[in-house]
C-alpha cells in the first residue's frame, strides 16, 4: 500500500496554497467585516479551473479525483473557511445534481457555465423545522400537468444571494416521511423564489446563509431529477458521503492552521525566561495535535481513494466526518490555550478558527446521526 502523495499531487497541493496565501489571505479582514465575499474572488478561483476540478473534461472540467478535491478543500480551508465553504457549494452540492442526473439542455444552460464561473448554484434542503430529521420536511411538490408546483421555505442557505440556480429538496409523497422526498431544479428568477432574511451567525462569516421563500413556484417536470417520484433520498445518499469525506477536509485544513501557528507562537511567545514550547505542557499540546492532525489526514485520504475505487465507503465517510470534526474542535481548542488571552483577541487568526471549525459540526448530519448511521453500518457487515 502506498499512503504518499504523487509528485502531481504535490504540486497542485503547493499551487492550490499559493493561490489562496496570494488572492484570499490578504482579503480576510475586508470579508469579515463585511461578512461576505467579493465577487473577484469568485472569478480568480472560476479562472484557475477549480469549479470543475471533480467534473470531467468533457463539461469542461479538470477531471480531478477525489483525492485531488480533498487536497484543495484542505488548503482552501487552511487560508479561510468562508470562501472553502462557498466554493465547495459551488463544486460539489449546487452543482453534483446536474452532473449526475441533469438533461444535456440543463448542462448546457448550467452546469458548463457554474465550471466557468458564469452561473452559481446552491442546494437547498434544511429548514426551520428540521434539518438531520427529513422526514420532517415540509416543502412540497405537486404535479400538475406538465409542471411541478413548489411550496415551503428553507433555512441556512449558503450564497443564496449570488446563485442563479437551486438544487431544491421537496416532498411529492408528504405520507412518505423520508422516502416522499425527491430534488429538483429551479431556476431562482422564477416567479414566486423569493429570498429571506440574511442569517448573523459567529461561524464562517462571510458564507452568506439566507432564508428562502417558495411560494406557488412552478417548474416544467423535467427539472424532478431522477425522472420519476420517489428517488429522490436514494440520489441523495449518493452525495452525502462526498460531501462528509470532504466536510472533514475542510476541517483538517482549519486544525492545520491553527496548529502551525501555535507552534510558532510557542516558538516566539517568552515566559519565565524562556520560549514556552520548552514547557513539557505546551510540547504535549502541540504533540495532541500532531497526533490527531496525522490520523484525520490518513481517515481522509483512505475515504477519498475509496470514493475514487468505486468502493463502499458508509462507514469510512461516516467515520471522517465524526473523528475530523471532533479532533479539529480539540486542535483549536489547545490552539487558544496555546495563546491565552491572544487567543480571544479579535485581530487574530485563532479566535477565527475557534469559531469556524463549529460550521462543520452541523452540515451532511450532525455529529449525533452520525453516529447512528455508523452504528446502523457496521451492524450490516
Amino acid at each position: 500500500m502506498d499512503f504518499s502523495f504523487t509528485p502531481e499531487q504535490e504540486i497542485f497541493r503547493r499551487t492550490v496554497r499559493e493561490f489562496a496565501d496570494r488572492y484570499v489571505r490578504p482579503r480576510i479582514p475586508e470579508m469579515e467585516e463585511k461578512k461576505e465575499i467579493p465577487r473577484d474572488i469568485f472569478d480568480k478561483i472560476a479562472e484557475q479551473g477549480y469549479y470543475g476540478l471533480r467534473y470531467p473534461e468533457e463539461v469542461g472540467g479538470q477531471g480531478g479525483d477525489n483525492v485531488m478535491f480533498a487536497i484543495f478543500i484542505e488548503e482552501m480551508s487552511r487560508c479561510y473557511m468562508s470562501t472553502a465553504a462557498r466554493t465547495m457549494m459551488q463544486c460539489l452540492m449546487g452543482t453534483d445534481f446536474l452532473y449526475r442526473f441533469g438533461t444535456e439542455e440543463q448542462k448546457q444552460e448550467f452546469l458548463i457555465p457554474a465550471i466557468k464561473g458564469e452561473r452559481y448554484g446552491t442546494m437547498c434542503m434544511t429548514e426551520p423545522t428540521g434539518g438531520t430529521d427529513l422526514g420532517a420536511m415540509q416543502t412540497t411538490a405537486v404535479r400538475d400537468g406538465n409542471e411541478y408546483v413548489i411550496n415551503g421555505q428553507k433555512s441556512w442557505i449558503t450564497g443564496a444571494t449570488d446563485c442563479d440556480f437551486l438544487t431544491v429538496a421537496a416532498k411529492t409523497d408528504p405520507e412518505a416521511g423520508f422516502r416522499g422526498i425527491d430534488m429538483f431544479l429551479v431556476e431562482k428568477d422564477r416567479p414566486g423564489v423569493e429570498v429571506g432574511k440574511r442569517i448573523d451567525k459567529m461561524i464562517a462569516v462571510a458564507s452568506g446563509c439566507y432564508d428562502l421563500f417558495f411560494r406557488n413556484v412552478r417548474v416544467p417536470a423535467d427539472h424532478l431529477y431522477g425522472g420519476e417520484e420517489g428517488k429522490g433520498f436514494a440520489l441523495l445518499r449518493n452525495i452525502l458521503n462526498d460531501i462528509r469525506v470532504h466536510t472533514a477536509a475542510q476541517a483538517l485544513g482549519t486544525a492545520r492552521a491553527a496548529y502551525e501557528e501555535s507552534f510558532e507562537y510557542a516558538q516566539e511567545r517568552v515566559a519565565f525566561k524562556r520560549p514556552i514550547i520548552k514547557f513539557q505542557a505546551m510540547q504535549h499540546k502541540l504533540a495532541k495535535m500532531v497526533v490527531d492532525i496525522e490520523a484525520a489526514r490518513l481517515l481522509i485520504y483512505y475515504a477519498a481513494w475509496l470514493m475514487d475505487q468505486g468502493l463502499p465507503v458508509n462507514v469510512e465517510a461516516a467515520v471522517c466526518k465524526y473523528y475530523v470534526t471532533e479532533a479539529a474542535l480539540r486542535i483549536v481548542d489547545d490552539a487558544t490555550r496555546i495563546f491565552g488571552a491572544y487567543g480571544a483577541a479579535m485581530d487574530m487568526n485563532i479566535q477565527r478558527y475557534f469559531r469556524d471549525v463549529r460550521w462543520l459540526l452541523y452540515g451532511a448530519g450532525t455529529q449525533t446521526i452520525i453516529l447512528n448511521i455508523i452504528a446502523s453500518e457496521i451492524q450490516k457487515r
